[in-house]
């Protein structure tokens, strides 16, 4: 087991890309770091530099104590997990997991040993004899892992490991990478696009754009505290709501198209920065979770919309309606696609599935003033 270290690392490409911007990240020993962005964010390109598959234009990269950029790849003590599995068709399982084994000349015996082992850790001990194509996709990516496990490598590298496999089995495949990764406690870094992914795995996630790192720590700090709107608005699914407002002056409410909401104390408190855009424009971010029920029924702020749509989902509904403001697009969060629905000033809300909220109709949501969050729109960064 190792930490691994990247200080200030770079990655330019010949032809002047600069695709990742000094990228200094410190994994520790048994941790599982996820890199998560979306593509072209850089994210795979710094889990090939780990590896040794690209070189690094500058900057220091080191496993344990040793600086490793100018080491070869098999000299790393890493190992790798691919999407596409990268297994052996002709061979049995027991024979793709243990052929790294094999080209170390290591005796039969302890090839067998140690297969058997890593066979039990992933539950693959029934198909130890069967070829990949006998097996599911889910099975055949535990192959994959136990290729990696088998080496009892310092680090695993896993570049988009569930990506080719169906929905429902890439959730039952999340907590299996999870229990593995902690039961045999090696350093990870596990790139993914999916934040949904990230954030149910993760140790810490670190949130990529454009090569360069917006924000790293654990999920509940990223999804309560993004430190920017790019962050903000591409982690959480539904995204959080966010609109264009402005500052009263004195600092004592917000105004949101034709609406004002009043901050109580606590959020002023809490968002001091917001005094030193009194009169000035923001952005207010609210997360569907946090327009949780009927204004009507508690005390407080609200927030009053046209009901588009009312989705039942058994433990909550899930409203969307629209407001008179500008819903703010952070750039490269989310599907172009999808712009020109965030522009009409659109929202989610996350209600409790008894309340009398109907499409067609007004309804007036509360507020969870403390899930407040305001961010500068010049910067993009968060307001507190």
């Amino acid at each position: 087991m190792a930490t691994v270290s990247l200080e200030q690392v770079n990655k330019v490409y010949p032809n002047g890309f600069h695709a990742v911007h000094d990228l200094s990240l410190d994994i520790a020993d048994g941790e599982f770091m996820v890199l998560v962005g979306p593509s072209g964010c850089g994210k795979t390109t710094a889990l090939r530099m780990v590896a040794g598959l690209e070189d690094i234009s500058s900057g220091t990269l080191k496993i344990g104590t040793r600086t490793v950029n100018d080491v070869t790849p098999k000299d790393r003590d890493i190992a790798m997990v691919f999407q596409n599995y990268a297994l052996y068709p002709h061979m049995t399982v027991a024979e793709n997991i243990g052929f790294a084994l094999k080209l170390r000349k290591m005796p039969k015996t302890d090839i067998e040993a140690r297969v058997k082992e890593t066979a039990e850790i992933l539950g693959l001990t029934e198909w130890l004899n069967r070829k990949p194509g006998q097996l599911s996709g889910g099975q055949r990516q535990r192959v994959a892992m136990g290729r990696a496990i088998v080496r009892e490598p310092s680090v695993f590298l896993m570049d988009e490991p569930l990506s080719n496999l169906d929905a429902k089995l890439r959730v039952q495949m999340r907590a299996e990478v999870s229990r593995i990764q902690r039961r045999i406690n090696v350093s990870t870094i596990y790139v993914t696009h999916d934040q949904i992914e990230a954030m149910t795995m993760g140790d810490r996630v670190a949130v990529m754009r454009a090569g360069l790192l917006q924000q790293c720590d654990n999920p509940q700090v990223l999804y309560d505290h993004p430190d920017n709107l790019f962050v903000a608005a591409f982690i959480g699914s539904p995204a959080m709501n966010l609109y264009e407002a402005s500052v009263t002056e004195g600092a004592a409410a917000v105004r949101v198209g034709s609406q004002q909401i009043d901050l109580p104390a606590s959020v002023t408190t809490a968002h001091s920065g917001l005094a030193a855009f009194a009169g000035k424009r923001i952005v207010l971010g609210l997360r569907p979770e946090h327009l949780p029920a009927s204004g009507d029924a508690r005390p407080g702020p609200t927030l009053t919309g046209d009901v588009d749509l009312v989705e039942a989902l058994g433990s909550e509904l899930m409203v969307h309606f629209t407001i008179d403001a500008k819903r703010v697009q952070a750039e490269g969060a989310h599907d172009p696609d999808a712009e020109d629905v965030a522009a009409a000033g659109e929202g989610v809300a996350r209600v409790d599935p008894r309340a009398p909220v109907k499409a067609g109709e007004r309804f007036t949501f509360a507020i969870d003033a403390d899930g407040m969050q305001f961010f500068d729109p010049e910067t993009g960064l968060a307001i507190w």
